[in-house]
């Protein structure tokens, strides 16, 4: 799909939408005829025949089901901490994010980022224009580091993504990487309440003739942290339906065994945690 484009009186043209291929928004819906739009309100999740929807539950940490009773599962690898950010920090915080350029990106999203240069495909990282990760979040990853769970954690990486229900933001079902990115991903939401959707396409328990979808409800100023299964195995997404007002969230990731002391590429993976740790990074 192409671009969307603005032509400013000077002739210069000015991208105002950042979607690829199958990805959409409701900037470049509206440009595209009828035929080609989803058939449902939410492009997020294609419609299925058959799925399972459940809640989680962060204090019996498990997937409740209400339909002909109450059905359960114990759903591991995800940890909430309620109001991990207080009021005035979140007001500083998106302040400092809106004193940088905010990229376009795909589904109505727009991003920073504070990381190496990757290239998945090719399985290949360098350090190339990357400075560190911001300055403010400094304070955030000493707090992080208080939860067992996050004892050790060592950012390499920061991504910044803001959503707005005007641009339909939204992003797709998907697994992060594990050949660079460790075992823990973990992301501050600000602004508004969402939902982080985490979906198995089959194969769970005695559900294997569909789709199980798992709605993870995460409050304003909460930390989420995703690991194991929930990391490995299943998928996750916030739908375009659960965004109901500007929603700005950094996610944080760790490198992976390969890059850690012990690791064919410790070398690489020092110097850029060296990089990352100083906290004086400015967006790429």
């Amino acid at each position: 799909m192409t671009h969307i484009c603005s032509l400013m009186a000077t002739g210069e043209i000015i991208r105002v939408c950042g979607c690829k291929g199958i990805r959409t928004c409701l900037r470049c819906e509206e440009e595209k005829s009828e035929k080609h739009l989803p058939q449902n309100n939410d492009p997020t999740f294609p419609i299925s025949q058959i799925h399972y929807e459940f809640v989680y539950d962060p204090v019996t940490q498990s997937a409740v089901r209400e339909e002909n009773g109450v059905q359960s599962f114990q759903f591991h690898g995800v940890f909430l901490w309620e109001n991990f950010v207080s009021e005035d920090e979140e007001r500083e915080l998106v302040a400092a994010m809106d004193e940088n350029v905010w990229r376009q990106s795909q589904s109505g999203r727009r991003k920073q980022d504070f990381g190496p240069k990757v290239n998945f495909k090719k399985k290949k990282v360098r350090a190339g224009d990357f400075t560190g990760l911001p300055a403010v979040s400094c304070c955030l990853v000493d707090r992080m580091r208080q939860t067992p769970l996050l004892a050790s954690f060592k950012p390499v990486e920061q991504c910044n993504l803001d959503y707005d229900p005007i641009r339909g933001s939204a992003i797709d079902p998907h697994l992060d990487d594990s050949w660079l990115w460790g075992e823990h991903l973990v992301t501050i939401n600000l602004l508004s309440d969402t939902v982080l959707t985490m979906s198995l396409d089959q194969g769970w328990e005695d559900m294997d003739t569909g789709e199980s979808r798992v709605a993870v409800h995460l409050p304003r100023r909460s930390l989420v942290v995703l690991f194991g299964e929930a990391r490995h195995r299943w998928k996750h997404a916030i739908c375009r339906k659960d965004v109901h007002g500007r929603r700005v969230c950094s996610t944080f990731r760790e490198l992976s065994a390969e890059f850690l002391p012990g690791g064919e590429q410790e070398k690489l993976g020092s110097e850029l945690l060296d990089i990352a740790l100083k906290f004086k990074g400015t967006p790429l």
